[in-house]
């Protein structure tokens, strides 16, 4: 799979950051443009979801359970398991294992690849957008109780993310009627502030480490270690959530949205947690989220295309072979598209 165009751009900003770090003034500029660039990503999450999606979506309860358990369970116990690689990790790239573990699951990188291998995609619909909204509340928390004085956790910081991220969902949910239609006619664009935000915000927070002068604590060593263990980790998530779900006799459609819901992690609901929670030492922070968002990226797309190809799926269809590029996935008025999965979260 070629590398995400995004990756690369986010890359470039960690470099920009390493060679022109925001000082001072600047910085302050910086951190107030991101955190209003955050702040506008999830107004427009919040104007994109349908709240009649959502309230059907809550009738599929036991599914959105098993997701959230995966999100907010399963992988913060594997991240407590992975405690004895710290000496050869290193315990700031430990700290940022264990919070990627704790971030929220994504919202169109699963409903892309859900609409690809032909599963349910309004439950991933609604999957992705309650656990962002759990995740406001239950990052924090896990975040406080797992990684402890690591993590800066009191009542202003729960304040600040529920102002930067909560605040701004359920004011889009509620000018929706009016917004919505102009957000569906220009969704291209819009998803050009998606990426943007969380430019903004890594630049921020890499200028920060910069000024802070983290970055010696990182060798080639360390990064090899945490993409070893990451890759662990996403293909025991990618197994138990597969194979759990059909433990639990849940249907082929409702496995798949399970599947890519529960074993992901965002990149924009885990960036401005982690600036607020981490403060200078950010930037280390997310550097496995980083990393991470790109490997689920390339290894999903990969199970979606086989997943689309299944015998048990073309039966349901009732097509005698491959699906071609004129006959729809499962859920109309989604694009099934691999590029669909290449945005901020």
């Amino acid at each position: 799979m070629p590398i995400d165009p995004y990756i690369l751009a986010l890359l470039s900003t960690v470099g920009i950051a390493a060679l022109l770090p925001a000082r001072g003034t600047a910085a302050d500029v910086a951190d107030a443009a991101s955190t209003g660039a955050v702040a506008l990503l999830f107004f427009l999450y919040g104007a994109r979801l349908s709240t009649r999606e959502a309230l059907d979506g809550l009738r599929n309860w036991k599914l959105h359970l098993t997701i959230l358990a995966a999100t907010f369970v399963a992988f913060p116990l594997l991240g407590l398991a992975a405690k004895g690689l710290t000496p050869v990790l290193s315990q700031p790239l430990y700290t940022g294992l264990l919070f990627l573990c704790v971030v929220p699951s994504t919202v169109q990188s699963s409903i892309a690849f859900t609409s690809i291998a032909r599963g349910n995609v309004p439950a991933a619909i609604c999957a992705g957008s309650f656990s962002s909204l759990a995740g406001i509340v239950l990052t924090p928390l896990l975040a406080a109780g797992l990684i402890g004085g690591n993590a800066s956790f009191s009542a202003d910081s729960i304040v600040k993310i529920v102002l930067q991220l909560l605040v701004p969902f359920l004011a889009g949910q509620f000018l929706r009627r009016w917004v919505g239609g102009f957000l569906t006619r220009n969704k291209k664009v819009l998803g050009y502030v998606d990426r943007g935000s969380i430019l903004l915000v890594v630049y921020a927070a890499f200028s920060l480490g910069m000024v802070e002068g983290i970055w010696h604590q990182v060798d080639a060593l360390h990064l090899a270690v945490l993409l070893g263990v990451e890759a662990v980790l996403l293909a025991v998530m990618l197994s138990l959530t597969w194979f759990g779900a059909k433990r639990l006799g849940f249907s082929r459609e409702d496995r798949i949205a399970i599947q890519f819901a529960g074993s992901k992690k965002s990149l924009a609901g885990g960036l401005p947690m982690a600036s607020v929670l981490f403060g200078p030492q950010a930037s280390l922070a997310v550097l496995p989220l980083m990393l991470f968002h790109q490997m689920q990226l390339m290894v999903c797309a990969v199970i979606a295309k086989r997943r689309s190809r299944d015998p048990e799926a073309l039966a349901q269809e009732g097509q005698a072979g491959p699906p071609g590029p004129s006959r729809p996935a499962r859920g109309a008025g989604v694009r099934t598209s691999a590029g669909t999965a290449r945005r901020s979260d």
